[in-house]
């Protein structure tokens, strides 16, 4: 298959290859009228993405083998990015050991007041500290500040990657920090065990879930329909609030623990006796 049939198939209106090692925004099929769609091409290989139908990049490899320069060029990138997210985990080891426990304001305003998380003080703000991790290796974390913004650190790997809570009960997958712990509380209140994993995106949870044997997704009710497309994918159940634009952490500040635990409760029960 070529470059042009793989841009083709997922969605893109593309008659001519982009040129080489740029990305370049086309039109999709789905949304004729916008550049919904974005395509790298790199020779004999190439990345494509509709952004209305996919969370993720899909690759594609060319079916000719690929010539000495390019190997080269391949293995030295791979060199470059292996040594970037190297130096991304030993800098969030560093992160973390000079963290402490703090009431961070961007906890109090997603409803934890006096809550203390992992704080970092830097010149010019605190910012909350989550680990992120790929099994038991730090490969990073997810910095917030204050206002909400979050970032992570440059180079470091970020699929696959997660931040996990308690780890003795059945698998819990949400996108963000707050909703795992909003997760946490529901989970406590109804005093069944739990293994949140905060995923930090849809896409990201998508990769985390194929990974592991079943569970639950608390998906984000994103106007786009991303959050619910992607819980679908799993072939878990999956809970989400009914309200466009919420996530479980809205909706647990909305509702109240009582409430949500109810509407919980019944996905819940089901893996009482899991593992």
């Amino acid at each position: 298959m070529t470059f042009l049939d793989f841009c083709r198939l997922h969605g893109l209106m593309i008659d001519y290859l982009p040129p080489p090692g740029v990305w370049r925004r086309y039109p999709t099929e789905d949304h004729p009228r916008k550049r919904n769609g974005a395509a790298k091409y790199m020779g004999d290989h190439g990345f494509v993405q509709n952004h209305a139908t996919e969370t993720a990049v899909s690759v594609w490899k060319s079916d000719r083998p690929a010539d000495i320069e390019t190997q080269v060029k391949r293995r030295q990138n791979a060199g470059k990015t292996q040594a970037a997210q190297e130096e991304a985990a030993r800098k969030a080891a560093w992160i973390i050991s000079k963290s402490v426990p703090f009431e961070h304001d961007y906890l109090f305003n997603k409803g934890f007041s006096g809550m203390k998380g992992l704080s970092w003080q830097t010149d010019d703000a605190v910012l909350l500290v989550i680990p992120m991790k790929v099994g038991d290796r730090l490969v990073g974390c997810q910095l917030i500040s204050p206002d909400g913004t979050k970032k992570f650190l440059t180079g470091q790997r970020t699929s696959g990657a997660t931040f996990t809570m308690n780890a003795r009960g059945p698998h819990i997958l949400v996108e963000g920090y707050a909703t795992g712990l909003s997760v946490r509380l529901i989970c406590e209140s109804l005093k069944m065990p739990y293994t949140i994993h905060v995923c930090f995106s849809a896409g990201n949870l998508a990769k985390v879930a194929a990974t592991l044997p079943a569970g639950l997704v608390i998906a984000d009710n994103d106007a786009s329909g991303t959050g619910e497309r992607v819980a679908r994918e799993t072939g878990w159940p999956y809970w989400m609030s009914d309200v466009v634009g919420e996530d479980a952490n809205d909706a647990w500040r909305r509702l109240g623990t009582f409430r949500m635990s109810q509407d919980l409760r019944l996905l819940l029960s089901q893996f009482r006796h899991r593992a």
